[in-house]
């Protein structure tokens, strides 16, 4: 019956909303960070996707009203031109370009500040570690432990800071473990620096989330944050 059909907005929201959740669960999801540099990052998307919401909302609600409004035009007299005006000035000035404008210039503002609070500061407790990326292996290696290689497979101290040093051999990469950090491009020739860090022991993926050639899919890694025996293993040589 018509009267037990569900409307198509509900429908779309009830059957894509699972699938979305769904997909914020994966291994790769900068939503569900492991450190403090991911939620950082975290907090920023959904602050910008509050203020975006904000927008569009306001914008919807004007176009209504001026559709609304469009059609009682009609039946109104003319001596109320002046005070339709003063309206239309209040609600596309005040509203649609003071309150947009402000809601943008303070999403930027609060921005660049998060972006400062990512920037590699030196500091006592900080490790350094190096990263070079090539097609299609990504090579580790520990200053604080000489002649320590690895492949695909970074090791680091967990609740500690982690400065990766990241370069290429080849072409241009791009260094992204989404539950730690944001992600950086591995220049030939240069060297960018990530502050990564993790909360708690455990295994992160990364990729390569820049397309290096055909086989740019499989350019993937694995950072290991180990507790402090055990990275003091590592260091030693006592495991692999």
């Amino acid at each position: 019956m018509v009267g037990h059909r569900r409307p198509f907005p509900k429908m779309v929201i009830g059957g894509t909303t699972p699938l979305m959740l769904a997909g914020c669960e994966e291994r790769l999801s900068a939503v569900h960070p492991a450190g403090p540099a991911a939620d950082i990052i975290a907090t920023l998307w959904w602050v910008m996707l509050g203020g975006a919401a904000a927008i569009l909302l306001l914008v919807a609600v004007l176009l209504m009203l001026a559709f609304r409004r469009g059609e009682e035009a009609s039946g109104e007299e003319a001596s109320g031109e002046g005070a339709d005006r003063r309206r239309e000035t209040v609600w596309i000035k005040g509203l649609g370009l003071g309150f947009t404008m402000t809601v943008l210039a303070a999403l930027t503002v609060w921005g660049l500040w998060i972006g400062e609070r990512l920037l590699p500061r030196p500091g006592p407790d900080v490790v350094a570690v190096e990263a070079e990326g090539r097609q299609w292996v990504w090579r580790f290696t520990y200053p604080d432990a000489p002649g320590r290689v690895t492949e695909n497979m970074l090791h680091i101290p967990a609740r500690r800071p982690v400065d990766v040093r990241i370069t290429s051999a080849d072409v241009i990469h791009s260094f992204w473990v989404p539950r730690l950090a944001g992600k950086l491009d591995a220049i030939p020739g240069h060297v960018n620096v990530l502050r990564i860090e993790a909360w708690e022991p455990g295994r992160y993926a990364g990729v390569s989330a820049e397309f290096s050639g055909a086989g740019y899919r499989r350019h993937h890694f694995t950072v290991v944050a180990h507790d402090a025996a055990a990275w003091d293993a590592f260091l030693a040589g006592e495991t692999p």
